[in-house]
């Protein structure tokens, strides 16, 4: 049996005779009847009785009916959904995130913007740190990811920066420089600098303790944070201070104070990196939208 054999009779069904199912399928009556005797012959029972200008269906014709329409709706959405996730309107996309990055309005904005053009698509999100997140990347384990720079394995992929973003200084709120309207790094030297481990973000690692180093000091490194965005809430605990984007600042602690670097100001760079080559359609849409 022929998913076109279904349609045929179905056709017939519908219109009432041969005539009109033949001008609305656009074929002509003989082929379309021979088409309906061979589903009957296949079956082994009549589904039509043929009247001088109509048909009706048998006993065996009404069971077939209805499963035949019911089978054709199933297979014309299976065939719609397809062809959806072909053009990249649905299925998923696969989004990874180095630590922090999901903080960042431009990355916010993009993907807000994404899923009003998109809604049939559903985002799948992971956050990792960008050792584990570039090799999910080339492992074809995630399709774009969200990447501070400089990043060494980032040469291994296409990326483009999308936001250079500010970087403030933590502190809790009760430390008497929490008042100042910004801050030099310089007035830290003698507190407690929280970190994270560099493979969480070695940009932003290398970064602060470079910036600290050209401000005339080496930083006192105390207790790590596991994350970028696990430091702020040590600095709210009491650990020290941290420097980290001006996008966590936004993340709601009375405890903590988040003030303006003073002087040159110290930036990171937001980008989305993906595969060279990779013709995705829903990672193209993406792009598509910066």
């Amino acid at each position: 049996m022929e998913l076109r054999h279904l349609r045929y009779f179905v056709a017939v069904a519908a219109a009432g005779n041969f005539t009109r199912a033949a001008e609305q399928l656009g074929i002509s009556q003989p082929p379309l009847s021979q088409q309906i005797q061979r589903l009957e012959h296949e079956i082994g029972a009549p589904l039509l009785r043929r009247l001088t200008r109509s048909i009706e269906l048998t006993e065996a014709g009404k069971t077939l009916y209805d499963d035949a329409v019911h089978i054709l709706k199933l297979t014309d959405a299976a065939l719609e959904r397809a062809r959806s996730v072909a053009r990249g309107v649905s299925g998923t996309l696969r989004i990874g995130f180095a630590s922090s990055t999901a903080f960042n309005p431009q990355v916010f904005a993009l993907l807000h913007r994404f899923r009003d053009s998109y809604p049939g698509m559903e985002l799948l999100p992971q956050e990792k740190e960008m050792s584990a997140l570039m090799t999910a990347l080339a492992d074809g384990a995630i399709d774009v990811a969200f990447i501070r720079l400089p990043c060494e394995r980032s040469k291994d992929f296409a990326c483009r920066v999308i936001d250079f973003e500010q970087m403030v200084v933590a502190l809790p709120s009760t430390h008497p420089l929490a008042q100042k309207d910004d801050i030099a790094l310089g007035d830290l030297k003698e507190e407690t600098l929280i970190t994270f481990p560099r493979d969480v973000a070695p940009s932003l690692y290398d970064s602060v303790i470079a910036a600290c180093n050209d401000a005339g000091f080496t930083p006192k490194l105390g207790q790590q944070s596991p994350q970028v965005t696990s430091a702020i809430s040590m600095v709210a605990t009491g650990f020290g201070y941290a420097v980290v984007p001006a996008s966590l600042g936004k993340i709601d602690d009375e405890n903590v104070t988040c003030l303006p670097l003073a002087g040159p100001p110290l930036t990171t760079q937001v980008a989305l990196a993906w595969r060279r080559n990779d013709n995705g359609k829903a990672a193209m849409h993406l792009l598509k939208l910066l």
